[in-house]
């Protein structure tokens, strides 16, 4: 039995959700996203709770019944309170800037790199180390995050790189250490 896709979501009161079949959409102070939810799932809305059914027990639609909620459950944060990422730059001279909807980057290349904003993304510079990046689709901000961290990933020899501001790099010793 699934216990996140058995538990009711509560709308808040500043969010509006329409079902109309497989499609939800839910409308809110930040902006509005759209989904469409598998064939499998069926989900109801009544007296702004949404409940969420599935016509059977087989594993593919019990793993759908959960993820479908959690999707679901997602969006209405989004719209709400918008979600956040925050990436931290280590290594001399690697720093960040943003020139109007571009993100620029000098990571140690030959060149700067550039990366323009996703449609529904935001780049923060708050200080030249540090990047954050803001949305209210929790899926498109986690991967537009895991994309500026591929420009340099932090290396585990003096840390330095691209990493996220929670993340911890364990740090291995040099050809020195060893003796």
């Amino acid at each position: 039995m699934s216990r996140i896709g058995n538990s009711p979501i509560t709308v808040p009161q500043d969010v509006d959700v329409k079902i109309d079949g497989s499609k939800i959409t839910v409308k809110g102070p930040k902006g509005t996203l759209e989904r469409e939810i598998h064939k499998n799932i069926t989900a109801t809305l009544a007296d702004n709770v949404i409940t969420f059914t599935r016509i059977d027990d087989e594993p593919e639609n019990r793993s759908l019944h959960g993820l479908t909620r959690s999707l679901v459950n997602n969006m209405i944060i989004g719209v709400k309170d918008e979600f956040k990422r925050e990436l931290q730059i280590n290594g001399v001279g690697y720093r960040a800037q943003k020139q109007g909807k571009k993100l620029v980057l000098n990571l140690g290349y030959s060149h700067p790199v550039e990366m323009e904003e996703p449609e529904g993304i935001a780049f923060d510079v708050p200080n030249p180390t540090t990047i954050i990046v803001r949305g209210i689709d929790k899926e498109l901000v986690g991967q537009t995050a895991a994309v500026v961290r591929t420009k340099r990933p932090p290396e585990v020899y003096r840390g330095k790189g691209i990493k996220y501001a929670e993340e911890v790099i364990r740090r291995k010793e040099g050809k020195a250490g060893k003796k």
